[in-house]
């Protein structure tokens, strides 16, 4: 997985998954949620190149991460603790990519009221 289109296709895949860009015409951003309480789990610059992907983690997975994957480092202008930019450039396994960006869209819903995931039906 090393393109923008690898990254939509995977994220478009996930339950109530949604293409934002708040911040800019460059930086994607895909949120979970409701339409009134969308939070983010990834986001990309879809300029860059290498593309990266920054996805949220526990923090003892993250630290795991950074000490055993050169090309996953600390969440660029994200708290440092809590996220993880991953470098799609080969030196990550995709199915290591695929379930970083499963488990984040799955931490950032779990952190949704009850009330929102029942509606969703998560």
């Amino acid at each position: 997985m090393q393109s923008i289109a690898d990254l939509r296709a995977l994220c478009a895949a996930l339950p109530h998954s949604r293409e934002t860009f708040p911040f800019d015409a460059t930086t994607l951003v895909f949120k979970v949620g409701s339409p009134d309480a969308l939070k983010m789990y990834a986001l990309t610059d879809v300029q860059a190149d290498p593309v990266t992907v920054s996805v949220k983690v526990r923090p003892e997975r993250g630290d795991e991460l950074r000490a055993t994957h050169d090309a996953i480092t600390p969440g660029y202008h994200l708290n440092k603790r809590h996220w993880v930019t991953v470098t799609l450039d080969g030196r990550v396994p995709d199915d290591l990519i695929r379930e970083l960006i499963a488990g984040s869209h799955a931490l950032v819903a779990g952190g949704l009221t009850r009330a929102q995931r029942k509606a969703m039906g998560l």
